[in-house]
């Protein structure tokens, strides 16, 4: 019995790399060897992802304004690491930035070709080596390509010469030199080498989804449908239990102080995580219910599009008033217990489901939903930027040392564990303890002292932090009652 062979994910490309890719690749990689600072957020991922995109586009002939707008998307959320310095969402902007840039070079527009237009150039990266190796081998060594040579080995050994000798005969020279060239250690050369194959790779990469025939949208399949009793019936007993849900617990969805006052033995924190995450929950597998009702219902009579119009569009408008209480009731947990980086995430992610439901809503009218996977993951990027631009560290740092003002409670060990974006928000407190928790982030200055690492929070931190002694000896205590 012979195996059938699996059918590969794309048709490769038979053309070796064009010249002009190549230059791209090694432009780029070139680029982040010299000015990406991998350790901490800082201008030179910004200034890498502009080299990419320039290049990418540059040997490109998808420049349609969709593809503009999710490169513009990805520069966003690489300019964060410019502005601030915060680990955790350094770390979700450049993942999200990696996905608008892929959707950048694909076309996906159903949710399967979305997915996999996201993961497309980490996964073009591996065969497009080979295309790479193809396109270096029928490049040769052109005439120009070896005065190009000869002059850079030319003008390489001139500034090794000179360089030295100026900078040995005036100290400004130098000082200047030490600040633009980066300190070298025993493993610099494998970090930009490690930076140069990934970057670059990343960039031809890139190239490769836009040549080679991604299969990203499965190809178009004879619908099946169900009649309109068979998922009415199921839909309507939603719907139903839904309005029931809520009409009863209206009060204690949104009663919030008062509601909570009235109840014995009720605490905030019972009152906001009691149902939360089940809440959470329907919210989710609602999407899912809806999703599949549109693939499925039957829309050949008007009467089965009205009956589909309605029963989703309700069970949509009951879903955002679940999904508006959870919001409240993580909004009153924190402004009882003070604000944390996993109690703003959760309410950003409500905020976000909120959006995706509006979304629905829009593609429920006409029944038309070809944008709407793609829309998603807009709002999904629009919302972090909009968290970004929140400076969440800062602004929980700021919502903590209110509650102190007002309650006399704080949870120092948990803001010393913020990033120095926090440090302008703890004026307000006593200078010992303010001290204790500069002190506690002074290590996140150090370390950084190249260009391209320059980061604006760090700067505005910079004297505040310089002015504390190291020497200082101090604890944190925990001050709260829970």
């Amino acid at each position: 019995m012979l195996l059938r062979q699996p059918k590969p994910l794309w048709t490769a490309p038979t053309d070796p790399a064009p010249r002009h890719v190549l230059y791209a690749g090694a432009g780029t990689g070139i680029a982040a060897a010299a000015v990406l600072p991998v350790d901490v957020p800082g201008l030179g991922w910004l200034l890498t992802g502009i080299v990419g995109v320039v290049a990418v586009f540059a040997v490109s002939n998808r420049r349609s304004p969709e593809s503009i707008a999710w490169a513009t998307a990805a520069l966003l959320l690489l300019g964060v690491s410019t502005f601030l310095a915060s680990g955790w969402l350094f770390a979700l902007t450049l993942l999200a930035a990696c996905a608008a840039g892929s959707l950048a070079v694909t076309d996906g527009r159903t949710l399967r070709g979305v997915v996999l237009g996201i993961a497309a150039v980490p996964l073009a990266a591996v065969p497009s080596i080979g295309w790479a190796v193809r396109g270096l081998k029928a490049a040769g060594p052109a005439r120009r390509d070896r005065k190009l040579g000869r002059t850079i080995l030319i003008s390489a050994g001139l500034l090794l010469v000179f360089v030295p000798l100026l900078a040995s005969a005036d100290a400004a020279f130098a000082a200047l030199l030490h600040d633009l060239v980066p300190v070298v250690d025993i493993g610099s050369p494998f970090e930009w080498g490690f930076l140069f194959v990934v970057i670059g790779l990343g960039t031809i990469g890139a190239c490769y989804a836009q040549v080679a025939s991604l299969p990203l949208d499965s190809p178009p399949k004879e619908r099946r449908t169900v009649s309109r009793r068979e998922w009415a019936v199921p839909i309507g007993l939603l719907v139903a239990v839904f309005t029931v849900f809520v009409g009863v617990r209206l009060a204690s969805l949104f009663g919030g102080d008062d509601h909570v006052q009235r109840t014995a033995d009720l605490t905030y924190a019972d009152y906001a995580r009691g149902g939360f995450w089940q809440l959470l929950a329907v919210t989710v597998l609602t999407l899912v219910v809806i999703a599949v009702a549109t693939r499925f219902a039957a829309t050949e009579t008007a009467a089965d599009r009205l009956w589909l119009r309605v029963l989703l569009g309700g069970l949509s408008g009951l879903t955002l008033v679940i999904v508006a209480s959870a919001l409240h009731r993580m909004w009153a947990y924190q402004q009882a217990y003070g604000f944390t980086t996993l109690r703003l995430l959760v309410l950003s992610c409500e905020v976000w489901l909120a959006l995706v439901y509006l979304l629905v809503v829009g593609a429920g009218v006409k029944l038309r939903a070809g944008w709407l996977p793609r829309s998603m993951v807009a709002t999904g990027v629009a919302t972090l930027l909009v968290l970004a631009a929140l400076n969440p560290d800062r602004f929980i740092a700021e919502h903590n040392v209110e509650r102190w003002r007002e309650t006399g409670k704080i949870d120092l060990p948990y803001l010393a564990t913020l990033s120095v974006d926090a440090v302008p928000a703890f004026g307000p407190l006593p200078a010992d303890v303010r001290d204790c928790l500069l002190v506690r982030m002074k290590s996140d200055l150090y370390d950084t002292e190249d260009w391209f690492a320059w980061n604006l929070s760090r700067e505005r931190a910079r004297p505040l932090l310089d002015a504390v002694s190291w020497e200082r000896g101090c604890s944190l205590g925990y001050t709260t009652t829970r």
